[in-house]
């Protein structure tokens, strides 16, 4: 979960696939041992595909927050100066939207131009809102209780 550095880039591929690419980033916040606050931050970069992709293209802008799953592919290919270059990157399978910000207004589409599926896609959404930060506990460790299954 994070929010997107930049506008999504929407392409289409020589096939007719829809495809977009998403940078994501994500916070880490936790106390050190001195109880002193610390926070990091990773970059992600998404590649979405079909349907996804058409509605990541159409509701998310810069800022927006946006839960993804997918899995991690490693792609690999040899630059112009020689040397072999390599991204990781995560091909996204489920997308969850999260709160719209509050300039994604103007971005929206107008109602009759969305599909039925589309009309309730943000119908429940808070305008808005932050999003809850999670704090782990100082030593950062997994317990077995804190798992949902």
């Amino acid at each position: 979960m994070g929010r997107l550095t930049a506008d999504p880039e929407v392409r289409t591929t020589p096939m007719g696939d829809r495809v977009t690419t998403l940078s994501v980033a994500s916070n880490r916040v936790w106390n050190d041992k001195s109880g002193s606050k610390k926070e990091s931050t990773e970059f992600h970069n998404v590649v979405l595909w079909g349907r996804q992709a058409d509605v990541a293209g159409q509701f998310l802008i810069k800022g927006s927050v946006v839960f993804i799953e997918g899995r991690l592919q490693t792609r690999s290919w040899q630059a112009k100066d020689g040397t072999t270059r390599r991204v990781t990157e995560i091909i996204g399978e489920r997308m969850q939207l999260g709160p719209r910000p509050m300039n994604a207004a103007s971005r929206q589409p107008e109602d009759n131009d969305l599909s039925q599926e589309d009309k309730g896609l943000h119908k429940d959404e808070p305008s808005g809102e932050e999003v809850p930060i999670i704090e782990m506990e100082d030593d950062g460790e997994i317990k077995p209780e804190d798992l949902p299954f």
